[in-house]
């Protein structure tokens, strides 16, 4: 069953905690993006979790260095899943995978800005990380002829558990399903919606058909 993951990318833990209160009864993952841990700090995790302990919480670092020292302090906030850069030396990720093995918890590698995913997405999967995140990050995705089925191609090529982040809509949600993917991240479809909670269950309804 592909999961549904929440990606707030908002700029305050309050905004953000206004938010997931509406939508987590339909996702079954909350991330917090880069530029929120940026803006808000590590507290926004430990906050996050608290309010939804029976959620996954996931903090995208994007981390592309210090990999254990990273992933470690975000999984001491309260992080169930951390993101690597797919692009890191396989040291950094192996030393995120290592954090994660200290607390029991998860590694996922972004592959934003990879030029091959496929095979990158091989080579990662022996390091250790849960899945890859075959992702089109908000600036590819403005570009011209941008479609999500490319990271769809990709991810079913690959052979590797993944998720696909990247345009995510209730019109394409099927179909990251269909690909196989363990996991759908949808954004802006969610957070810029005049009613994220309709957003989001319609959504999780559309995965779940």
């Amino acid at each position: 069953m592909t999961k549904l993951q929440v990606a707030v990318d908002l700029l305050t833990t309050a905004d953000a905690l206004a938010l997931t209160h509406k939508v987590a009864p339909y996702v079954d993952i909350i991330e917090l993006g880069t530029p929120l841990i940026k803006s808000a700090g590590l507290s926004a995790i430990s906050a996050i979790k608290a309010a939804h302990p029976d959620k996954e919480v996931f903090a995208d670092l994007k981390t592309a260095d210090a990999g254990f020292l990273e992933a470690d302090l975000a999984f001491s906030a309260g992080a169930d899943l951390v993101t690597v850069l797919g692009a890191a030396g396989d040291a950094t990720i192996k030393g995120a995978v290592e954090a994660g093995q200290k607390h029991g918890k998860k590694v996922v590698a972004d592959l934003i800005g990879v030029e091959n995913r496929v095979e990158r997405a091989r080579e990662i999967a022996k390091l250790g990380v849960a899945f890859v995140e075959i992702h089109a990050g908000l600036d590819e995705q403005a570009q011209p002829g941008y479609s999500i089925q490319t990271l769809l191609d990709d991810g079913k090529i690959a052979g590797v558990p993944f998720s696909v982040a990247g345009g995510v809509k209730v019109d394409t949600i099927a179909a990251v399903r269909d690909a196989g993917a363990d996991v759908a991240v949808a954004g802006g479809a969610i957070y810029s919606a005049e009613d994220p909670a309709a957003a989001a269950k319609a959504l999780k309804d559309a995965l779940t058909k």
